[in-house]
């Protein structure tokens, strides 16, 4: 599982998870993880929890783009420690062991 949270600047305390599938970023209420700030777009950015357990995201071109530790990007796969920006929200991403249940064990 990913954990994308702030720890200051315009919207602290904002935690958003996710462990499958694809999930939007943005300001619009459809967005899956809504960031209600400037310089957010409606749908800044997709995210994608890959087979692989790594987290990729892609900017849908949004107006003030995308930024993985201060670089703008268009498409990356994130590590974990990383800094994802949209607008002036900066999100630390870090990644979780998931926790398979053990057989015979209830």
């Amino acid at each position: 599982m990913w954990i994308l949270e702030t720890t200051d600047g315009d919207a602290p305390g904002l935690t958003f998870r996710i462990s499958s599938g694809i999930r939007t970023m943005g300001r619009a209420v459809r967005a899956d993880f809504v960031i209600e700030a400037t310089m957010v777009s409606r749908l800044h950015c997709r995210l994608t929890a890959l087979p692989t357990g790594e987290l990729e995201v892609e900017d849908l071109d949004s107006t003030n783009g995308t930024y993985v530790n201060d670089q703008r990007i268009q498409r990356a796969v994130l590590a974990n420690g990383d800094r994802l920006r949209v607008g002036r929200i900066e999100l630390t991403c870090s990644q979780q062991a998931s926790l398979a249940p053990q057989e015979g064990v209830r």
